[in-house]
């Protein structure tokens, strides 16, 4: 049976062991990778993979525009640590939530139906049942959730149904990262097979010429993050006064990287009359404000009974700075560690940390905003695969990513504020499977 071994360096080469488990195959690397390899048996010296620098600088986000609001800090917000602490097994069981609907109640267009079945859409969930009907007549909304509990589908369905019951309306979803985009264009697009819809994933990181080529030709719904869209308005690309719906989603996420700015730039440039879709896991006094001043009666629908999910196992490491790199070792070294998210404060302590795992033999790779976006995407795939153990990363993953399975999420920075660690932990126990989060902790 092989182990990491501390403080060796192996190579990435492929098709290595990953430690106590089996060699995996199918996970080689390319040149300029950011993926280690487990080492074979007595593993070799190699130089260790070059730093992923260059690409857009622009922030977690992505796209962040020229004169955007000011950041909030956060430095010196002591937290409780034993809100760090919940045992899964302990948590008192939560009256499971009969739905009123099913999705074939809602009365969605034909075809949007018939993509929601060969999806295996059948009993919505409590967000998706309380959410939908109202959006479908037109009513602004509210939704405040846990995340993993379906609010992409809860704002997708009726704005799906509008956009193919009149091509000539136009909707935008504004998301804080690039990634959460990405996602949410790939479901959009899988929910409106044979419409003719199109789409544009408005987000930096990627080539602004390829999204103004999309605009004029035409698209139906723009997905982006703030700092691009405000890009593009500026630009004349991106016309709002066009624009009849939109949807703020992690609309407290975009208030923390900075973006209320931009979002009421963006928001103050559409029609009087038009559709608003709130959707967030915690809701702030800023995100509330902006509620209040461009939504119009809009119904919450609340359906967050704790702050953190059931299903989420939580402990605290007591460590001291020096020991947790080693004790992170050992954890890691565990069989049940298959698929980790690592979380740390900064980009530059988040590269430090891939290259000294990938040093001591772990398949891990970075995951941040100032690398390009092909490279967090193939950091995404690869641990979606299980061709590597870990990703380590700021709180660009903290929200909207949905990597199934994920094991355990491991605070090895401790999270500045509890509405980070409440986004950071809800990576793992989605849906009916179980997580772990632990966080180190003085």
């Amino acid at each position: 049976m092989k182990t990491a071994v501390r403080g060796n360096s192996f190579s990435r080469s492929e098709g290595s062991s990953r430690g106590p488990r089996p060699a995996r195959s199918g996970g080689g690397s390319s040149q300029g990778s950011s993926f280690g390899r487990r080492p074979s048996a007595g593993g070799f010296s190699s130089r260790g993979p070059r730093p992923m620098a260059g690409g857009y600088r622009g922030g977690n986000g992505g796209g962040r525009s020229f004169g955007g609001g000011k950041r909030r800090s956060f430095k010196g917000d002591a937290i409780d640590t034993s809100r760090f602490i919940n045992r899964a097994v302990d948590a008192v069981e939560e009256v499971a939530h009969v739905a009123k609907h099913t999705f074939a109640d809602f009365g969605v267009h034909e075809l949007l139906a018939k993509n929601l079945v060969q999806k295996g859409y059948v009993q919505p969930s409590p967000i998706q049942d309380q959410a939908i009907p109202v959006a479908l007549k037109g009513g602004d909304v509210i939704g405040i959730a846990n995340t993993g509990t379906g609010k992409t589908a809860a704002f997708l369905i009726p704005i799906i149904n509008k956009l193919v019951s009149d091509k000539n309306h136009k909707a935008m979803v504004l998301t804080p990262t690039r990634e959460l985009a990405q996602q949410i264009e790939q479901e959009f697009r899988s929910m409106t097979v044979g419409m003719r819809l199109w789409t544009v994933a408005a987000v930096g990181g990627l080539p602004i010429m390829r999204q103004i080529r999309s605009l004029e030709m035409g698209v139906n719904i723009v997905i982006g993050t703030p700092g691009r869209v405000k890009d593009l308005i500026a630009r004349n690309k991106i016309v709002m006064s066009q624009y009849n719906t939109i949807v703020l989603d992690e609309a407290d996420r975009m208030l923390d990287m900075g973006f209320i700015d931009d979002m009421r730039v963006i928001l103050g440039a559409m029609p009087k009359e038009k559709q608003g879709l709130f959707f967030s896991a915690t809701f702030s006094p800023e995100i509330k404000a902006l509620c209040s001043d461009f939504l119009k009666d809009p119904i919450t629908v609340a359906i967050k009974t704790r702050d953190t999910a059931a299903s989420v196992d939580q402990d605290v490491i007591h460590a001291h700075p020096s020991e947790k790199l080693d004790k992170l070792h050992d954890l890691l070294n565990k069989p049940d560690f298959k698929k980790v998210l690592i979380f740390r404060e900064t980009k530059h302590h988040t590269d430090e940390l891939a290259r000294e795992l990938r040093d001591r033999g772990f398949a891990v790779s970075a995951l941040h905003g100032d690398m390009r976006s092909r490279e967090r995407s193939r950091a995404v795939e690869a641990l979606s695969k299980g061709q590597i153990q870990a990703v380590i990363a700021t709180d660009v993953a903290a929200r909207g990513i949905d990597i199934p399975d994920i094991t355990h999420v491991i605070n090895y920075d401790t999270p500045s504020t509890y509405d980070t660690y409440v986004h950071r932990i809800g990576r793992t126990g989605r849906g009916n499977k179980k997580g772990v989060a632990l966080t180190f902790v003085r």
